[in-house]
């Protein structure tokens, strides 16, 4: 018995030994000013220290993803004229470093969304002014081939952000099987059946999931338990709540950002869960410029809990470090990313007084160390 307890505590000395405290922050901004493209920083879970550890030039790298091996980097260049694409950047986690080695066309317009799937083949991009999205095939250098596109049709009722389609988000299930790519301009969710085989995407049985006219769907994300999905609208303000089954979405809930004597311009943009499953947040840009946070029932329902000011100006993208401890947010217009304090037990935020001081901050993704 004592031989099993001493195996034990050396077990678990080892898996203590081995908690990663620190983990990359790899940040993605808009280069119209002062920003040069992709920064990547060093973040101690811990403690919120973060330090600077190199960057990269890209032409407007707006939102990022990674390998599931993380040794590569592929980034949007959220430009017009037919030079919207997709940069590669091979990725040295010994030291921080980042490397152009490939670019390929997104297909479209003003890329603003790009994922890399489960299975590390294929990469979906969201061209949003192109009203498109893409699938390209990642080669085995990292490197990308040329894409296949889907274009959307139609409009809704708001005529001057609705006059046509503009894709906003192209979000994988967790089972690769399906690919969910909200469309603004059209007021749904559209969903495709996806081969990561052949990597073309098809219409899913159940080809859509609208939400209410002028809503805006923007962003999208999945429960760690697979079961639930939820959307972020941008022009409604609203979160939508859904269970999923094996590509169908069913609604159980619409819950706003915003309280309900807001009467100002709605503009949400971004939205997260904790590692935990147990509570969501989305961010609202100007004039409200703060974090909506709600508990997440058994059921999937969501509750209000409280809102945090970002400290900043247009928060967009924002992000909840691998141990759940910090929640980080990007804030576009006053070229800096706060670093929050999260109450695991209660959700709630508390600024540490940290920052980050990037130009035009707008996508936050995390890289282990080693």
């Amino acid at each position: 018995m004592k031989h099993i307890c001493t195996i034990l505590l050396l077990l678990a000395i080892s898996v203590i030994a081995n908690c990663q405290t620190n983990y990359y922050l790899v940040i993605g901004t808009y280069t119209r000013g002062n920003s040069e493209g992709i920064y990547v920083y060093k973040m101690n879970t811990e403690t919120g220290d973060v330090s600077y550890v190199s960057k990269a030039t890209a032409s407007n790298p707006s939102y990022l993803d990674l390998s599931p091996d993380e040794k590569f980097v592929y980034a949007v260049n959220e430009d017009a004229n037919d030079k919207g694409s997709v940069s590669v950047f091979s990725f040295d986690k010994t030291n921080g470093a980042l490397k152009y080695i490939d670019k390929q066309t997104s297909g479209g317009d003003h890329p603003a969304y790009v994922a890399v799937n489960n299975t590390g083949k294929w990469v979906a991009v969201a061209n949003y002014t192109g009203g498109s999205f893409s699938t390209l095939p990642i080669m085995a250098n990292g490197t990308l081939g040329v894409p296949t596109t889907i274009q959307h049709t139609g409009s809704s009722v708001n005529k001057e952000r609705q006059e046509k389609p503009h894709v906003h988000s192209t979000v994988f299930s967790p089972d690769d099987k399906y690919i969910f790519v909200p469309d603004l301009g059209i007021d749904k969710v559209m969903i495709y059946s996806f081969n990561p085989g052949s990597g073309k995407p098809e219409p899913a049985p159940v080809p859509f999931a609208a939400v209410p006219a002028g809503s805006g769907p923007r962003h999208f994300t999945f429960h760690p338990n697979g079961k639930l999905a939820y959307l972020v609208e941008e022009m409604g303000g609203e979160v939508s709540g859904y269970k999923y089954n094996n590509g169908k979405l069913s609604l159980i809930q619409r819950i706003s950002t915003y309280p309900a004597n807001f009467k100002e311009k709605k503009w949400s943009a971004d939205i997260h869960i904790s590692p935990d499953g147990k509570f969501l947040y989305a961010s609202n840009r100007t004039p409200a410029n703060d974090i909506a946070i709600f508990s997440i029932a058994k059921n999937g329902k969501l509750t209000f809990v409280g809102s945090e000011p970002t400290k900043g100006d247009v928060p967009r993208n924002f992000s909840i470090d691998p141990t759940g401890n910090f929640l980080l947010v990007a804030n576009q217009e006053s070229d800096n990313i706060v670093v929050f304090k999260r109450n695991k037990e209660t959700g709630l935020l508390t600024d540490t007084g940290k920052r980050i001081q990037v130009g035009k901050p707008v996508c936050l993704k995390w890289a282990n160390e080693r």
